[in-house]
């Protein structure tokens, strides 16, 4: 059972940072999906897929997995990309590249 240790990206769709100051442990998948015949859903046995662990640290979640047996990778954080500070900055007149349409 591996486990991975990853601090989600924000919202692309949002400018706040909400869900994306925290560490999350998940489950990689350890057996494949299987198509139910009956009624064509997809199912599997394996519950931990089902568990998202969130901690404020990465040193508590690393800590968590070892404490439990748990072996895990962990991903670096997401860099953030710097926004302008206002739509009206569009439309400076000594903005350094012109503005086109």
């Amino acid at each position: 059972m591996t486990a991975r240790i990853y601090r989600p990206a924000p919202n692309a769709m949002q400018s706040g940072r909400g869900k994306s100051r925290q560490w999350v442990l998940v489950h990689e998948q350890a057996s494949p999906r299987q198509i139910e015949p009956l009624m064509g859903y997809t199912g599997s046995g394996d519950t931990t897929q089902q568990v998202r662990l969130a901690f404020d640290t990465l040193e508590d979640a690393e800590a968590y997995a070892q404490r439990n047996g748990i072996a895990y990778t962990v991903q670096p954080a997401h860099q953030s990309v710097p926004k302008r500070a206002s739509y009206s900055d569009n439309f400076r007149f000594d903005r350094k590249t012109p503005w086109t349409h």
